[in-house]
């Protein structure tokens, strides 16, 4: 079996980082995967954590908020506010951590996602750029763990995919 593309890239000089992942599944599948709660909550986060969705509205100017929750019960809320959706090509948030009903946790800054969305036979290629207001917001974030952290959970979404 072909070995899935995994590219993790960091650009200091200009505050993002740089993922392309391929999955063995057709564009409307992962195109789902990405944009559905019911979904997302199955693979978004390392284990043991998952997410949970308070709500979500996928659309221009819609949200989603939703809550990591640990092994111990604990929770930590994110939103994610949608600037762009172009059906099964890319979408476009601002997000952020935040409390249990969005409001922003001024502690941590904020970053652009802008995920792309390439068929590529019965694959598909996802190409996600996370752009943060600094260098020093984006060493915050990878800190934190973010690179071991979003790797897990896209590998998650392999195995997910590779079930349904």
């Amino acid at each position: 079996m072909k070995e899935l593309k995994l590219e993790f890239r960091i650009d200091k000089e200009n505050h993002k980082i740089l993922v392309e992942k391929e999955f063995a599944a057709p564009l409307d599948i992962v195109w789902s995967a990405w944009t559905r709660a019911e979904t997302l909550d199955k693979w978004w986060g390392p284990k043991p954590w998952n997410a949970k969705t308070k709500e979500m509205q996928f659309r221009k100017g819609g949200s989603w908020l939703y809550a990591m929750q640990g092994p111990e019960g604990e929770e930590h809320f994110s939103k994610a506010e949608f600037q762009e959706v172009i059906p099964e090509q890319r979408f476009v948030s601002i997000d952020y951590f935040c409390d249990e009903n969005g409001g922003i946790n001024g502690d941590f800054g904020q970053s652009k996602w802008i995920v792309e969305f390439e068929p590529e036979g019965a694959h598909t290629l996802v190409k996600i750029e996370t752009v943060y207001d600094s260098e020093d917001i984006m060493e915050q974030m990878l800190n934190m763990g973010f690179q071991e952290g979003f790797t897990a959970g896209l590998l998650q979404l392999d195995d997910y995919l590779e079930s349904n």
